[in-house]
């Protein structure tokens, strides 16, 4: 990947629609509760409750403690099953996207796990709940066929379907306990929500990810763009003692390139430890950018500990895709919001690939709200992945048509031009 080496009106041109690059940065869980992910029901829950799926800490089990229903565990544990069937778990994803991988974990479930799983996974609009999602017409595309599963071990699942799901549905044959489901994968946004709106362009909901630091010895950085408060001085980015002259960083690929219009750099519960200044830098291109290409965006500032520091940008047309975050010479933040705008070309891109990474239901349900005939939706989803150039080209002269499909280009473009 080389960094795109041209003047910066001509950088933000050639970065307008570029290729994401799934591989660029790592995963995050999208079933996180971090993300806003939740259980929306289960088969059974006798033993274990299906909230402990998401739990985002690893499981802690300690033997010999025992309730009213047995002994205590921490995970989703279903009671033994005496007839047909298996037990399941409904789960709607914190942030939708394309899903890499699925850990099915069975921490401290020994004697007692189910002896097989199968994962399938579906993309819908709005917020249905369970009836609704298990309906006969919901679309579910199996995405881990049936497998065995061992005890106590993270049973890791690649996936190879690059659609974008909105909800998963474990499966566990034909009863047991599993102590935690991560869904590993990388977000994919609806960017209707962002139209005309300022948005966080840093934040996890949206796909923006910390692909590098100087320094994570006591707290990951990757903490830094989570879409929640911090819980406690654990729950930010902390680095250790510099014993030389330098000073840490970290970069974060906005979910979209846009113009940062605010900053908010946040050090709750950092005491006696946050850095002492911070400042930014913005840049703009594919890959990480290099040393020579960062342009400064905030000047180095004095923070306060456990506070929430906020600064206003000067208005300009600076267009970034990555801004890397200096903190001086070391310590703690726990935050940081990056408030703007996503630029048009960037919407643009954002909106075809979300619509051509639909499973066809989705895509079909999509294409009829815009007035577009059975037949004709019929024809645009299954000719995907389109482009603002093909869409044009299905209109069959019919009035409605093609007024129906530049409406569907101006849902995907945001009207951007």
């Amino acid at each position: 990947m080389n960094v795109i080496d041209k003047t910066p009106g001509e950088a933000q041109d050639a970065y307008a629609m570029p290729e994401l690059r799934e591989d660029f940065a790592a995963e995050v869980d999208l079933a996180s509760r971090w993300l806003g992910g939740s259980v929306l029901a289960a088969s059974d829950e006798s033993f274990g409750e299906k909230e402990s799926l998401l739990t985002p800490t690893p499981s802690a089990f300690v033997p010999g403690n025992y309730g009213p229903r047995g002994e205590i565990v921490d995970g989703w544990e279903t009671k033994r099953r005496r007839g047909p069937g298996h037990d399941w778990a409904l789960i709607r994803l914190g942030a939708a996207g394309t899903i890499s991988a699925i850990d099915v974990d069975t921490s401290f479930f020994t004697g007692n796990f189910p002896t097989t799983c199968r994962i399938e996974a579906c993309g819908v609009e709005g917020y249905p709940g369970p009836k609704a999602l298990q309906a006969l017409d919901t679309e579910w595309i199996e995405i881990v066929p049936r497998a065995p599963l061992k005890g106590d071990t993270h049973n890791r699942f690649e996936v190879s379907d690059r659609r974008r799901f909105t909800h998963v549905r474990l499966s566990a044959f034909p009863d047991g306990g599993i102590a935690r489901l991560r869904v590993h994968g990388h977000v994919v946004p609806d960017p209707r929500l962002f139209d005309r709106l300022t948005i966080d362009l840093a934040s996890q909901d949206h796909g923006g990810q910390v692909v590098t630091s100087s320094d994570g010895f006591y707290t990951s950085a990757a903490m830094l763009n989570r879409p929640d408060k911090a819980r406690n001085m654990g729950d930010g980015w902390e680095t250790r003692r510099r014993r030389d002259d330098g000073n840490d960083h970290a970069v974060i690929r906005l979910a979209l390139p846009g113009k940062i219009r605010l900053v908010e750099i946040d050090t709750a519960h950092f005491k006696y430890n946050a850095s002492a200044e911070a400042g930014l830098s913005g840049a703009i291109g594919e890959a990480m950018p290099s040393a020579d290409h960062w342009t400064p965006l905030l000047s180095r500032r004095p923070l306060q500990p456990d506070t929430r520091h906020v600064f206003g940008l000067p208005t300009n047309n600076t267009i970034v895709s990555h801004v890397r975050l200096d903190a001086y010479p070391d310590g703690g933040i726990s935050r940081v919001r990056l408030w703007g705008e996503v630029c048009p070309a960037a919407r643009r891109v954002a909106g075809y690939r979300w619509f051509n990474a639909l499973p066809p239901g989705q895509a079909r349900h999509v294409v009829l709200e815009q007035g577009v005939s059975a037949n004709l939706a019929a024809c645009l989803t299954a000719s995907r992945p389109l482009t603002v150039e093909s869409i044009g080209g299905f209109a069959d002269g019919a009035t409605s048509d093609a007024a129906a499909l530049a409406a569907l280009n101006g849902l995907l473009t945001g009207g951007a031009t």
